[in-house]
């Protein structure tokens, strides 16, 4: 195309949007995607007890020795009563470190009993010593419960590596088994022991009614904890996470729930685009709220998949909040994508652009830095369909700038999560992402990690 037609096409496109802006009198926002299949939509509701919230489930944190501030918990231990069903995901980064390897297999097998973490030492690039002291380390656990060693997961968080010693699980595990409850309380305290460069545990539960074939109900909980601030873009994986369920799911359906509750939570979360060796979530589904088991036909599968990926949902957002030195969570929703491959593209390119969270950071309500990031990607759209949101108020349209008040603007950067709304005017598909603004603390934190 010469430089005329493309003089010719852009003064068309222009001419376009002033038509349009000389018969309307205000832009209207653009209207987001609601989450479908949402737990209160089948009326589960906020509860107390995190990962204990399931019957069967006991948990604990304690302080073993594995991080060099005296008496802080680094150690958690999350154990079913009995062997029950389970089910994974994990980091798919080629550098994933001996706990993933252990775990991804023993987790395959759909049964476990209890799993144990640690933080301080990710036991990542260790070698042979560092899966023997994984192995190790279950072996404790199992024998402490009177259980099967495989039944045992094992998961780590913290330096890279560093071998990670046995001699903190010698004592840790004792004192962990001995301290297991069941209460909110201790569920509290092994979401203290995983944190590292969060500011605070992140946890939540819900409980709620799961119909049955022959019209009964049962109460089923679900809840969990996780960890995570910094080296967070997970991919068909999470940070470090344990979930429960006391409902009586078969390991197919297990799996199929977990799955596609990280797909659409933990895997839309981004701080700074780096994928950990470590990441792994784990559910375990205990079966004792009773009932008929559940399997992904069953009536009540999509209740509990939906409980379940209500936890993930607020425990990714918890993440994203939480970001090393963040001050926002922001909410990035892509709109009018011709695929969801390319919707997805967009959105993440946009939450990990430095120009855009620095931006965000500064409470500078800069589109164009939101299109430049929509427009490197790859992706391909018409830049005079697209239409651009900051916080619910249209800051482009068909490609240009609409006059906005700046001091508003600065108002709404207030509020603890901005969101920004792009529609590329290409189909149908979307996607959300979940992200921060991007600090001088995030360089000061990731600069002194190791000193």
């Amino acid at each position: 195309m010469g430089d005329d037609c493309i003089m010719d096409y852009a003064q068309d496109k222009y001419a376009s949007a002033n038509t349009e802006d000389a018969t309307m009198e205000h832009y209207r926002p653009l209207s987001i995607p609601t989450t479908d299949g949402a737990c209160d939509t089948y009326g589960f509701v906020p509860c107390e007890g995190g990962v204990c919230a399931a019957a069967g489930i006991s948990a604990a944190g304690v302080s073993a020795g594995f991080r060099h501030e005296t008496g802080r918990r680094d150690l958690a231990l999350v154990a079913a009563d009995d062997v029950c069903v389970c089910a994974g995901t994990f980091t798919t980064n080629q550098f994933c470190a001996a706990p993933v390897m252990l775990s991804r297999v023993r987790a395959a097998r759909g049964r476990a009993r209890a799993m144990v973490l640690n933080s301080g030492n990710a036991n990542a690039s260790t070698g042979e010593p560092g899966l023997e002291t994984a192995r190790r380390s279950a072996s404790l656990v199992a024998d402490a419960l009177g259980c099967d060693s495989d039944d045992v997961l094992v998961a780590s968080t913290g330096v890279i590596g560093v071998q990670l010693p046995l001699a903190p699980f010698e004592t840790g595990v004792p004192a962990a088994v001995g301290a297991l409850g069941h209460s909110p309380e201790s569920a509290h305290e092994a979401a203290l022991a995983v944190m590292t460069t969060d500011t605070h545990p992140k946890e939540v539960s819900f409980v709620g009614e799961v119909p049955q074939p022959d019209g009964t109900t049962v109460t089923v909980h679900v809840g969990g904890f996780c960890k995570g601030s910094g080296m967070i873009q997970p991919n068909m994986a999470t940070m470090l996470s344990v979930l429960s369920t006391d409902a009586p799911l078969g390991p197919e359906a297990a799996h199929a729930a977990l799955l596609s509750a990280v797909r659409v939570s933990f895997n839309k979360v981004t701080v700074d685009s780096d994928t950990s060796t470590n990441d792994t979530c784990v559910l375990l589904a205990t079966g004792r709220a009773g009932g008929e088991q559940i399997d992904e036909g069953s009536v009540g599968f999509e209740v509990v998949a939906a409980a379940i990926r209500a936890v993930c949902n607020h425990l990714a957002r918890e993440v994203a909040a939480d970001g090393e030195g963040s001050t926002k969570l922001v909410t990035v929703n892509v709109m009018g994508a011709a695929d969801q491959g390319d919707a997805d593209a967009v959105a993440r390119s946009i939450a990990n652009s430095p120009l855009v969270k620095t931006a965000i950071f500064g409470h500078d309500a800069n589109w164009g830095r939101v299109a430049a990031a929509a427009g490197k990607c790859g992706v391909k759209f018409d830049q005079y369909g697209v239409d651009i949101d900051l916080m619910g108020v249209p800051v482009c349209r068909k490609g240009l700038t609409v006059p906005m008040d700046e001091d508003d603007m600065l108002r709404r950067f207030e509020e603890p999560e901005i969101t920004i709304a792009i529609d590329l005017g290409q189909g149908h598909s979307s996607s959300r992402i979940w992200t921060c603004d991007l600090t001088h603390d995030y360089v000061t934190i990731n600069g002194d990690y190791r000193t």
